[in-house]
Formats: C-alpha cells, sequence, structure tokens
C-alpha cells in the first residue's frame, strides 16, 4: 500500500520550503522598488497555506516510505514544486499558466529553455527567481541521484550505492551528514563562481544570478544575448565552473574529507568526462581556426565554453555553433545526449553508462574469441552484475525511444524536423537550446504551441528523473497493494 498520508506530508514539507526562498525575491522587489512585491507575495501566501494543508493532513504519528513511496514523491515534489514556483511569473510577467510552468520546470530541472524575452529590462525580482530555481534544482537533484535513485536502481544507478543511500532508521544520521556537506561543496563552489564573475566585470547583480546558475548547470542568464553580454574573462570563469558542476559532487566530499584531489581523477566517470571535453574541445577550436578564421585563443575561448555548455547541459549561449558548419554542429547533436557525470548537476545519458556499454562490448568480443572463457565486468575496479546491466540498456531504450516520441508528437503539431528533433533532445537531455532558428541558441521556445510547451515540459521532467523513475508510474502493477 502506498502511504498516502506520508507522501503528503512530504510535499508539504517542500512547498513550505519553497516559499520561504521565495521571501529572497520578495525582499529584493521591496527594498529596490523595482516592482513585484505584492506579486511574490501573493504566491508566498498561497504557497505557504496549500504547505499547511498539506502538512495538517499528512501529519501521522506512523510515518514511513517504502520504495513505491519514494517512487510517486520523487515524480510529485518536482511537478507540484513547479506548479507554484510557476506563480511570481504568471503575476509578474503576466504570461500564460502554460509558459509560467514551462518556464518553471525549465528552470527547477535545471534544463535552461526560455519562453521570455527581454531580459534586460526584467524585473530583478523576477531574474533572480529563475536563478533561485536553477540553483535549488541543481543541488536537490545530487542529493536525489545520491541518496534516492541508487536506493530504487534507476537507471544502474545501483552501481553508486554507498551507506550515504541507505535512507533506513539505521543509515539515516550517515545519510543525512553526507547530504549536509555535499549542500557545503555546493554552497563554497557557488561562492567562488560568484567571486570570480565580480572579478571579470559583472555587477554583483549579474554575479550571484550566473553563479547561481552556472554550477547548477541550469544555463538562465540576465541578458537576452547570455554570455555573449559579458566579458572573456566570465567566459572563462564559467568554463570552470560548468565543468566543476559536471563532476560527482560526493567525490568533491570525499576529496575535501581525505584533503587529496587526487581523489577525484581516480574516478573512471571524472577521467571519461575529461578526455572526452579536451578532445572534442580542440576539435571545435581547430574547426573553427582553420575553416572560420577564428583567432587560436578566441578559438579554444568560444570551443571550450560551447562543449563544455552543451556537455554539462548548461546550455549558455555564446555564439551561434549551428552556424559553425558541418562537423561542430553534428558533434554538438552527439554531445547534447551524452551529458557528464552522474551525482552531478547535469543531465543527459551520463559517461558511466556509454563506459558501462564499452566494457560490455569488450566482454562479448573477448566471448566471441574465447567461447569458453569466463569475463567478469568491471566498472571503477568494482564488479558490474547483470542485474546493473539489464537497468542500463532499459535506460537507454527508453530514453531514445522518448525521445523519438516526443519528436513525432511535435512533427505532428507542424513543427519542422530540426525543431521537432532537436526540441525532443534537448529537453530529455535537459541541455536548454535546441537547434534550427526558433528554438537554437539565438531563439527561444515562447512561439510554439501550448501542447508543444506541455509535452517538452514533461519531457524535462522526465529526463531530469532519469525517465524510468516516472515510467513505472504508469504500469497498473504499481498501484496494486
Amino acid at each position: 500500500m502506498l502511504n498516502y498520508k506520508s507522501i503528503l506530508f512530504v510535499l508539504g514539507l517542500v512547498l513550505s520550503k519553497l516559499a520561504l526562498f521565495m521571501y529572497v525575491p520578495t525582499l529584493v522587489a521591496f527594498f529596490s522598488g523595482t516592482g513585484g512585491f505584492l506579486d511574490f507575495g501573493q504566491a508566498v501566501i498561497i504557497t505557504h497555506i496549500v504547505a499547511f494543508i498539506c502538512l495538517t493532513l499528512g501529519r501521522t504519528a506512523n510515518f514511513k516510505l517504502n520504495v513505491r513511496d519514494m517512487f510517486l514523491i520523487t515524480t510529485l515534489v518536482w511537478s507540484v514544486a513547479s506548479a507554484f514556483a510557476a506563480l511570481p511569473f504568471v503575476f509578474i510577467n503576466h504570461i500564460s499558466f502554460t509558459d509560467a510552468y514551462f518556464e518553471t520546470m525549465s528552470g527547477i530541472t535545471t534544463t535552461g529553455s526560455t519562453v521570455l524575452s527581454g531580459l534586460d529590462n526584467m524585473a530583478p525580482s523576477i531574474l533572480l527567481w529563475r536563478s533561485i530555481l536553477q540553483w535549488l534544482g541543481g543541488v536537490g537533484f545530487i542529493v536525489m541521484a545520491v541518496a534516492v535513485l541508487p536506493m530504487l536502481n534507476v537507471g544502474g544507478m545501483k552501481l553508486f550505492q554507498t551507506e550515504s543511500s541507505d535512507w533506513s532508521d539505521k543509515s539515516s544520521p550517515r545519510a543525512k551528514t553526507v547530504a549536509k556537506n555535499i549542500v557545503a561543496v555546493y554552497l563554497v563552489l557557488t561562492l567562488l563562481c560568484c567571486l570570480g564573475y565580480v572579478l571579470t566585470g559583472m555587477t554583483l547583480f549579474e554575479a550571484i544570478n550566473h553563479s547561481f546558475t552556472t554550477l547548477s548547470t541550469g544555463g538562465y542568464s540576465t541578458s537576452d544575448g547570455s554570455m555573449n553580454h559579458f566579458s572573456k574573462g566570465a567566459h572563462w570563469v564559467a568554463t570552470v565552473f560548468m565543468f566543476l558542476g559536471g563532476l560527482p559532487f560526493l567525490l568533491f566530499v570525499i576529496a575535501v574529507k581525505k584533503k587529496r584531489a587526487v581523489e577525484l581523477y581516480k574516478d573512471a566517470q571524472v577521467r571519461g568526462f575529461f578526455y572526452l571535453f579536451i578532445v572534442t574541445s580542440t576539435v571545435v577550436a581547430l574547426w573553427l581556426n582553420l575553416h572560420n578564421g577564428y583567432p587560436v585563443l578566441d578559438a579554444f575561448r568560444v570551443a571550450m565554453f560551447n562543449i563544455v555548455s552543451v556537455l554539462t547541459t548548461t546550455g549558455y549561449g555564446l555564439d551561434d555553433f549551428t552556424a559553425w558548419g558541418a562537423l561542430p554542429s553534428t558533434l554538438f547533436i552527439f554531445l547534447m545526449v551524452v551529458g557528464a557525470c552522474s551525482g552531478s548537476t547535469a543531465g543527459g545519458i551520463k559517461i558511466f553508462r556509454f563506459q558501462i556499454a564499452i566494457t560490455l562490448l569488450h566482454k562479448q568480443m573477448m566471448k566471441l574469441i574465447h567461447p569458453s572463457g569466463v569475463f567478469v565486468q568491471r566498472y571503477n575496479a568494482r564488479p558490474v552484475n547483470d542485474d546493473i546491466i539489464r537497468s542500463v540498456v532499459a535506460f537507454a531504450i527508453t530514453f531514445f525511444m522518448t525521445i523519438i516520441l516526443i519528436a513525432g508528437i511535435l512533427s505532428g503539431m507542424g513543427l519542422d524536423p530540426t525543431t521537432s528533433i532537436s526540441g525532443a533532445i534537448t529537453a530529455v537531455s535537459n541541455v536548454g537550446p535546441g537547434m534550427g532558428t526558433i528554438i537554437g541558441p539565438t531563439g527561444n521556445f515562447s512561439s510554439l504551441p501550448d501542447l508543444a510547451k506541455w509535452l517538452l515540459s514533461f519531457g524535462m521532467l522526465m529526463g531530469r528523473l532519469e525517465i524510468l523513475t516516472i515510467l513505472v508510474l504508469f504500469f497498473p502493477a504499481f498501484w496494486k497493494s
């Protein structure tokens, strides 16, 4: 049986915390006198009231959660929180709830797709709220990837199960300590990123917003020009911290605890991510230098920025990479689905699944050569059992099936193939910009039909929660006792 009261209580807790974070842009609006104070006030009151109702109705002396409860909670938290976080966009920007929900879901899933324009002249309170949503979504997913998904064995995440993944009464103190340490590392890196932006010429407000959306690999900016609006120094700062945002945050905690930065490089995922970043950046930089006439330093700056932006699914814009030629465009489509490391703020398939696929291929080749041989598949010096392999394969199949299905429906709405396919990829991979003139790096999603926005919002949620977490809810067996 599902523990509905406990689920309702958790939703109440989440909404109450969301309401508290709404106070920050509310105070900014009040003290800056730039508008939005009463609008945010309404959103805060509504969210507090609903949170109070959920907490009251869900209060129980026998609070408990099982695996099925966790599947449902994971989906409800993101979808319900997005509905209430969308209220300021409706009240201040006077946009439809569809557009507001799309913007919020894009923010909280750290996708970075937007329907808004005129950001340079927008109220500071709403700009800050967009950035806060991405910052919260980033740290929320890190904790979920470390503590929840391994326990549920979603998409092969059991490979990363540690004692911090066990939220039973026996291990919960350990899990809570790890979660606090991850949040502490996240805060420190955010502050360092903010300082770096200030030193490269951003105002404090711009630096705060961009540090939130850089480390969360979200990609929202305070300017329609995205990172084109800022200095070359800011581009290098963004490149460094986007890369750090794509690393497993649990390894940061371990490295700090052991006082050895080499702990990061010991991980197979980190090495794979680093090599992929360096090789693809070099290829694109040489292409820009030889074919597009970029000076060498600018070629590497622009190439590394855009590669890490797409690879970590941040989605910041710097130049229009779709106009660079066939090779870069093809490469970027591939990188859109790859993603960075598991346990980071990035979306996509994740590096470790590709690495497991390669080890599986190697094992199959060896079996062909030595049919009687016994070969143990390993990853990070740990054996990979068949259960994890099946979970990874199931994830990969549903990942691409989801993209194909969404792209097909978008095409049926009359959208062109480039917009349909890249829109589906960018939503499910949580990248941000798509390809083409409509939703490319220089466009946005405002002109899409409302049904397309709802579909893409669902695609963002599917991608952020590793697809299988939501897909299991559609099986009748899930709801049976």
